[in-house]
């Protein structure tokens, strides 16, 4: 069982005698790499990569369990790698720069440090679900760079969680993961097969007592978005970037809202209409403060 939470383990310092090291492409190696394009091996093994300093950081901040840090071989390291090299609970493997430089699939210069995370349980009760629900579902997105938007956009007004139903991008992409620039790890982002699971959901919330809303955009609602009462408990779909909502999300929602667009655009991306229903919940929810 994963214990979510990091314990200072004893100083360990890179290039130490005896510290595990990797140079070759061994089947280690070939492990990590497929983290990067394999969802299904992602899944078996229960982990993913992360690269960059930020999610790294964010991750280590919001004591997300990583099972291995690995750091470039030979490379003199900054007090922040050392540190967290100090400081985590994890795995340390020194790789050469060759591999690092695969893993990091950075088109100039080496990263220091990449981790490697364990996945979360795909469970709904990780949303906090009170008064205050403000949830963003993504209906069958196919772009990694949106869901990580999204996620981004959600951390950043306040949101409860991001759903993400039906045929998708993975969440733990590594595309994904770099758009969201480290907010995955800031908030509950959880994966259900359909619809149906998420209305189960919200059935045993209102059960408890939550009046939770679920809320749809639809570009032909009669409601526009800035009508819709944000003080209430929500849960608001964004649709399909190619087909917009399924007509079982259309038949399940309280409410449709429109987003008011003008000029020769004819919709929104799923990333910018959820960021414009989370910024318009986040004011609304200010002015009634």
């Amino acid at each position: 069982m994963t214990v979510w939470s990091h314990v200072k383990p004893a100083a360990r310092l890179p290039g130490v005698p005896g510290a595990q090291r990797v140079s070759t492409r061994n089947a280690r190696f070939q492990q990590w790499e497929a983290l990067l394009s394999n969802r299904a091996k992602r899944q078996r093994a229960g982990e993913f990569l992360v690269q960059g300093v930020r999610p790294i950081s964010l991750a280590v901040r919001h004591r997300w369990p990583l099972r291995a840090l690995l750091y470039a071989d030979g490379v003199k390291l900054s007090g922040w790698a050392r540190q967290l090299l100090d400081q985590v609970q994890a795995s340390q493997v020194a790789v050469s720069a060759e591999l690092m430089a695969a893993l990091g699939e950075k088109t100039e210069g080496l990263p220091e440090l990449l981790a490697v995370a364990a996945l979360p349980p795909d469970d709904l009760a990780r949303i906090p679900a009170d008064q205050g629900l403000l949830a963003i579902v993504l209906d069958r997105p196919a772009s990694p760079g949106n869901i990580g938007s999204t996620i981004r956009s959600a951390d950043a007004f306040g949101a409860s969680g991001v759903i993400v139903t039906g045929h998708a991008a993975d969440v733990y992409d590594p595309r994904t993961v770099r758009a969201s620039t480290g907010s995955l790890f800031a908030l509950p982002v959880v994966r259900v097969p359909s619809h149906a699971q998420v209305l189960d959901w919200i059935a045993a919330i209102r059960a408890a007592g939550i009046g939770a809303r679920l809320a749809g955009t639809d570009e032909r609602a009669a409601r526009r978005l800035a009508e819709h009462d944000f003080g209430q408990p929500t849960v608001a779909v964004i649709g399909s970037e190619t087909t917009g909502l399924s007509s079982a999300w259309r038949d399940a929602c309280d409410d449709t809202l429109r987003i008011p667009i003008t000029g020769s655009a004819s919709s929104l991306n799923a990333a910018a209409a959820a960021s414009i229903v989370l910024y318009q919940a986040a004011l609304h929810r200010a002015a009634l403060r």
